[in-house]
């Protein structure tokens, strides 16, 4: 699935930003150190990016900062939002599994979904980093980015928090729930 270039209207870009930034002082702890002023001249330089943060915002994902690259300059957005974001749920892992579905087929999966949003599903080390800043997924899961050599053997890897820990599961890619979607991460 190709990346589908969305140019958001400037008063869409607006409310967008102002979303972003009330998020973002409401959340500080998640990324102590960083200003917004520095974060909203990244965005408003990179529209394609900001494309992006419109789809996970409006597919529920609540982006935030998470940190910074000091490497590259970039900013690192995550989903936050309490439970895995609603616009994203009942998908199975890739289109591959998809395809393999004889019947009862979910509309999308995740990879291609966030593809097409131009954003990467969580790692499992990203998923964990996640949790150190709140408590995420504690009635929902979410799909993780999967190894190749289990996504060979037809399995995928899906994270939750339960009891104050991070759970780490498998499942067949195609299978899918209504309480499991994927979170995304953005480098802007």
């Amino acid at each position: 699935m190709n990346r589908m270039k969305k140019e958001l209207s400037l008063k869409k870009r607006q409310e967008l930003l102002s979303a972003l930034k009330v998020r973002f002082e409401k959340n500080m702890k998640r990324h102590k150190g960083i200003e917004w002023a520095k974060v909203q001249a990244k965005l408003e330089a990179n529209t394609e990016k900001l494309s992006s943060l419109n789809e996970m915002e409006t597919t529920g994902g609540e982006p935030d900062v998470v940190g910074h690259d000091k490497n590259t300059g970039e900013y690192i957005f995550y989903d936050c939002s309490a439970e895995s974001p609603k616009g994203r749920r009942s998908i199975c892992y890739d289109g591959e599994a998809l395809e393999s579905r004889k019947e009862h087929k979910p509309k999308n999966n995740a990879i291609d979904m966030a593809v097409s949003m131009g954003i990467k599903l969580l790692t499992e080390e990203q998923y964990r980093e996640l949790q150190e800043l709140g408590d995420f997924d504690t009635k929902t899961s979410s799909w993780v980015q999967t190894p190749t050599d289990i996504r060979e053997l037809g399995g995928a890897l899906f994270c939750d928090c339960r009891y104050d820990h991070v759970f780490v599961y498998h499942n067949g890619a195609e299978s899918y729930y209504a309480a499991r979607g994927f979170r995304g991460s953005l480098r802007v």
